[in-house]
């Protein structure tokens, strides 16, 4: 499908022809469900703890004599039934990240496009680098197109050398202070991004990177 491309003020510059199986496939909304529980899944830190009856500090003496009291017996103060005793059976440390096969991911990504394709929520920018590392033009492009909330992806650049990762940072210092909108390179587009913000601007370069690595 051929798609029109914008400059940063809204004028169309040209076209960009976008592979189908990429952005025009088939919308399989269950794939969302399955695919953001995921991703949420492996992002939960599993670090919750709670101290069982040897864990807690102190209780080393018996808290009363055996017999003669009235009360039932107890052999130590931590103990789970007493006032600052352990925890039964409490939380430890897991993780919670699971598996999920490459080809479910894709598909739902795939479905994601396409859907803001179909919703006339994509826009292919031809360039997303901003002459300087401002918030207020950020704030412009959303305004240019209309946009209340929007995802900009763009592409990476990796020093062969020292394998370093460079970003777009005029791009992406200029969004990060927006709660409105957010910045991705293309490597890290995912399903629950693309549904949370309303427009996602793509550019040139981007569409074809993210084309490439997603087409059957």
């Amino acid at each position: 499908m051929k798609t029109d491309v914008f400059d940063l003020k809204n004028k169309k510059t040209g076209t960009v022809e976008l592979d189908d199986t990429v952005f025009g496939t088939e919308v399989r909304e269950h794939l969302f469900y399955e695919v953001i529980n995921w991703q949420r899944a492996r992002r939960r830190a599993g670090t919750h703890k709670t101290k069982g009856r040897s864990e807690v500090r102190g209780g080393g003496r018996k808290p009363f004599k055996q017999k003669g009291t009235g009360r039932a017996r107890q052999g130590t103060s931590r103990a789970p039934n007493m006032p600052g005793g352990g925890t039964v059976h409490g939380p430890t440390p897991r993780d919670y990240s699971y598996a999920m096969p490459k080809k479910k991911r894709r598909a739902a990504l795939c479905s994601a496009l396409s859907m803001k394709v179909h919703d006339s929520q994509l826009r292919i920018v031809d360039d997303l680098t901003f002459k300087e590392t401002k918030t207020k033009f950020a704030i412009g492009v959303l305004d240019a197109f209309s946009a209340k909330k929007g995802l900009f992806v763009d592409t990476t650049t990796r020093d062969s050398g020292s394998n370093l990762v460079s970003h777009n940072e005029s791009l992406r210092l200029s969004v990060r202070n927006l709660k409105n909108a957010k910045y991705l390179a293309t490597e890290g587009l995912n399903v629950e991004d693309l549904l949370r913000y309303e427009i996602l601007f793509l550019s040139q370069s981007a569409a074809e990177h993210i084309q490439e690595a997603l087409k059957s």
